[in-house]
């Protein structure tokens, strides 16, 4: 490595799976800085969203662009983020050419595109990472670009440049690896009883409203089953609180449950370590948490306004023998008891599943990454 600073831009936002393993590869960045003895300045340049916020503070200089979203399917918005694309393209130029780093890392998502093409404009370094086994609009325009491609599945390789790509897997940030409890420790820590399974329901992320409705229809067939610790999203958890306590007012297992709106690091790490089974939507991200902690899943895709990159999470993860799906279509009381019974009945199929999600799991994800993204700068 030269005796010279390495900057390093990082690009991406609008959802917490076009962010955070942003964080992890800056994570991986700063840990080989260190290590090898040079110098590392990291910018991050996107829209200025909630998302973002969770690299701030983290040595990580930030810069605001506009950003718009590219859609697959007609909308009036189409129209509307045009001019934001235009404006963000001139200011990502403007803050490229003051910066001029070594190397552009991009996940993809809104404003990412608007600095992928300004820093082929300036002949700088592009390297991307896509998390979907179907990818977005906007890295497969940035593919065009991109001198390195990185992917979580192995089916998304198909979509680019084979002499370029290869599958990395989803780098997950340190923080959720800092609590290491046994699972026993970790139920007690979130208040919930040994022999009874213990059902993680995350519902906090898009789509969330219609998954936490129909749990809440079925409150009290699933807390006949399992204890639950139901992540609400902060928009929903007044209301989640209110109706629970009408569903369960008179069922006998009312202390089964527990609702909260938000999971920090600690209490996330907590509750996939101690959950028998996670019901969650199919982003990315999430599926690289679960499989992280060897979490059996059962999952619920939303693809409402999408390109269908959840079905196509689910149903690849799934391949693995580490999920269950049930479409959201098919989401029935019937349906969804009979399959929960079913799993959380045969300790022995859980034990299978989690060792799945756990090789499906890649540790050195971010190594790898940031691996190329050196590479890819001194060569």
């Amino acid at each position: 490595m030269k005796d010279t600073t390495f900057r390093v831009i990082l690009t991406g936002g609008g959802s917490g799976g076009h962010v955070y393993p942003l964080l992890a590869v800056a994570e991986q960045l700063q840990a080989k800085a260190a290590e090898l003895q040079f110098d590392l300045a990291l910018t991050y340049i996107g829209p200025k969203d909630p998302f973002a916020g969770a690299l701030a503070g983290r040595g990580i200089r930030m810069e605001t662009i506009l950003g718009g979203k590219y859609r697959r399917y007609f909308s009036l918005l189409n129209v509307l983020d045009v001019p934001k694309l235009i404006i963000g393209f001139f200011q990502a130029l403007a803050k490229l050419y003051v910066i001029m780093p070594d190397v552009v890392f991009s996940k993809g998502g809104t404003g990412a595109l608007p600095v992928v093409i300004a820093a082929w404009f300036y002949r700088i370094p592009v390297a991307i990472h896509e998390s979907d086994a179907k990818p977005g609009l906007t890295n497969l325009l940035s593919a065009y670009f991109a001198r390195k491609i990185f992917v979580s599945f192995a089916s998304a390789q198909k979509y680019f440049n084979p002499s370029i790509t290869s599958r990395t897997g989803t780098p997950v940030r340190k923080e959720l690896f800092a609590v290491n409890t046994a699972k026993e420790d970790a139920r007690d820590t979130l208040g919930f009883e040994e022999g009874s399974p213990l059902l993680v329901i995350l519902g906090g992320s898009q789509g969330a409203q219609s998954l936490n409705t129909f749990v809440l229809e079925n409150l009290p067939g699933v807390i006949a089953l399992a204890q639950v610790f139901h992540q609400t999203g902060t928009a929903n958890f007044q209301e989640v609180e209110t109706l629970s306590r009408a569903a369960l007012i008179d069922a006998s297992y009312k202390n089964r449950y527990q609702a909260i709106a938000y999971l920090d690091d600690q209490n996330y790490a907590l509750a996939l370590t101690a959950a028998d089974l996670v019901i969650s939507r199919s982003g990315s991200g999430s599926l690289a948490e679960l499989s992280a902690f060897g979490a059996p899943a059962m999952l619920v895709p939303h693809d409402a306004g999408g390109n269908g990159h959840q079905s196509a999470n689910a149903y690849e993860y799934a391949k693995t023998g580490a999920a269950v799906i049930i479409e959201q279509g098919n989401l029935l009381p019937g349906i969804f008891l009979s399959q929960l019974k079913l799993i959380l009945g045969n300790e022995e199929s859980r034990k299978k599943m989690s060792a799945e999600a756990k090789k499906f799991y890649v540790p050195d994800a971010a190594e790898k990454i940031v691996q190329g993204i050196i590479e890819m700068a001194t060569h």
